[in-house]
């Protein structure tokens, strides 16, 4: 029998599988395409800054357009924008799965990876707005634990499939959208969620700062390993992005219609949650990038095999994330997410200790416990955030959260992707002149290595003494990761409150207009 929704859908249950059909191809698309992209490079003759932008390119216009994604679920309705946000994703997934060979070959994948990252937009805050909105109060926290549970769980799907996937055509890592749409799309029509929203004209001035603001600034970020931190243009662009992000900030504050509510960053207990997630999502994504690399160059893995090691990860993930949302629906969000921040700290600590044994088997435990510990944190942290708008605005809450989010993860990859670099080429430096090599010759060398072993996608002939040098710049990386969990909880200590949140009364909210099918549609 199915269960019918409080907004007067068909079923709580059609309506989540739906939504998290809907998001999985935006959580695959994280990892996937990174394991192809020397058969991507090979293939179109792509030079090594178009190769990288073909990765950035998506994340870059993720960050970007979230904000605007969100407040358009919130002005046109949920469901529409869901749909809007599938069929652009699953048409610019087609037209990057079908980059042509030749001199256009560079502009047309990385255009349409951007494309695919606005369509990432307009779909996640819309989707999430709309299980937010089907659920009660009380029964959130454990909708969307398995929301994020599934979804996120999906990210280490993406280098098993992609490496299955790659030894037919790289092409098919993209294809792979295209039923995933039209299942989340046959899902939406059976489900016909409903969702409240309030028609409000565009603030297109504030989608213009906040787009060449977080831009500007997440392009420096990511174009530091490619242009270094010496080179001034990283500065450049990180100081003029905040720059306008400030001056975007200061004119949200005098619109009548802004595109952001900055005032929503007085509540409390939404500013200390994104605050928390912002210093989590600065380990959460960039551990993806950096165990892959560490499982491929220092354990020997295939790609496939390194999509294994991430999976362990997400096994504790996704179990913990069920336990983090009944915890949050029973006792309120500061227990489990200071509890996960303070596992998770402990987990990567365990971890960095381990991995220069390079005992792949050694460490599983360490992994799990580090993944249950995000898992644990993650999903209270992001309900409560979204609990605290109104019921007309879950989208534009969603949007800035998943802003922060992709903000603060651009920013971990380009710190710790520095950190990582210097300690490797350190220790390879050490090493050759352990080896009786000549101290310039050996500071020249392992630059180079550093670099090589940084962008190949083979390591079938890397030398023992590299890989341990990796492992040791790993190790690094994950104590820094684990340091950055335990300022995490910290925060989340001294800024949040137990007890549960209680149910608002529905916002006084004129004009206000239902989605989906039958009576009360949006005129």
């Amino acid at each position: 029998m199915a269960v019918t929704s409080p907004t007067g859908g068909r079923s709580k249950n059609l309506v989540l599988a739906a939504m998290i059909f809907a998001v999985a191809m935006t959580f695959i698309d994280q990892t996937i395409v990174s394991i192809a992209v020397p058969e991507i490079q090979n293939e179109l003759g792509l030079t090594s800054t178009g190769v990288q932008w073909a990765v950035n390119a998506y994340l870059l216009s993720l960050a970007a357009f979230f904000a605007y994604g969100g407040r358009l679920a919130d002005t046109l309705g949920h469901r529409r924008v869901v749909v809007m946000g599938v069929l652009v994703f699953a048409a610019s997934s087609l037209l990057c799965g079908l980059t042509p060979k030749g001199g256009a070959a560079q502009t047309w994948i990385v255009v349409f990876r951007a494309v695919q990252g606005v369509g990432g937009a307009m779909m996640f805050p819309a989707a999430l707005g709309i299980v937010v909105q089907t659920f009660a109060l009380r029964e959130r926290g454990k909708a969307l634990a398995l929301f994020f549970g599934v979804a996120g769980g999906l990210t280490a799907v993406g280098p098993i499939l992609g490496g299955w996937l790659t030894e037919w055509t790289w092409r098919a890592i993209f294809w792979v959208n295209i039923p995933v749409a039209v299942i989340a799309l046959a899902l939406i029509a059976l489900s016909r969620p409903v969702t409240e929203h309030r028609p409000a004209p565009m603030d297109y001035r504030g989608l213009a700062l906040i787009v060449a603001g977080i831009g500007l600034s997440v392009f420096g970020f990511q174009q530091s390993q490619i242009w270094h931190w010496s080179n001034p243009g990283i500065w450049v662009c990180i100081a003029a992005g905040v720059a306008l992000l400030a001056v975007f900030a200061r004119l949200e504050l005098r619109t009548p219609s802004p595109l952001i509510q900055v005032r929503i960053f007085t509540n409390r207990p939404f500013a200390v949650e994104n605050l928390v997630l912002g210093i989590a999502m600065l380990v959460f994504v960039p551990f993806f990038f950096f165990a892959s690399e560490y499982a491929q160059i220092s354990l020997g893995k295939s790609a496939s095999g390194a999509g294994v090691y991430l999976l362990c990860f997400f096994i504790g993930f996704v179990i913990a994330s069920q336990f983090g949302g009944r915890m949050l629906d029973r006792g309120g969000a500061k227990r489990p997410v200071l509890l996960g921040c303070v596992i998770c700290a402990v987990g990567f600590y365990l971890l960095a200790g381990k991995v220069t044994d390079l005992d792949f088997g050694d460490q599983q435990w360490s992994i799990v416990i580090a993944g249950a510990g995000m898992g644990l944190m993650l999903t209270p942290a992001s309900t409560d955030a979204v609990n605290r708008a109104s019921r007309l605005s879950y989208g534009e809450a969603t949007g800035i959260t998943q802003t922060v989010r992709n903000y603060s993860a651009s920013l971990g990859l380009a710190v710790l992707g520095t950190i990582s670099v210097a300690r490797f080429e350190s220790h390879l430096r050490d090493s050759l002149v352990g080896q009786g090599v000549p101290a310039a010759r050996a500071g020249s060398e392992a630059h180079r290595l550093s670099q090589a072993h940084q962008s190949s996608g083979s390591t079938s002939t890397v030398p023992h003494f590299v890989r341990l040098d990796f492992a040791y710049a790993t190790r690094t990386v994950f104590y820094v990761m684990a340091g950055i969990m335990a300022a995490a909880a910290v925060v989340a200590w001294r800024g949040l409150r137990h007890g549960v949140q209680e149910p608002e009364g529905q916002p006084d909210a004129p004009k206000e207009h239902e989605e989906g099918g039958g009576s009360g549609g949006s005129r």
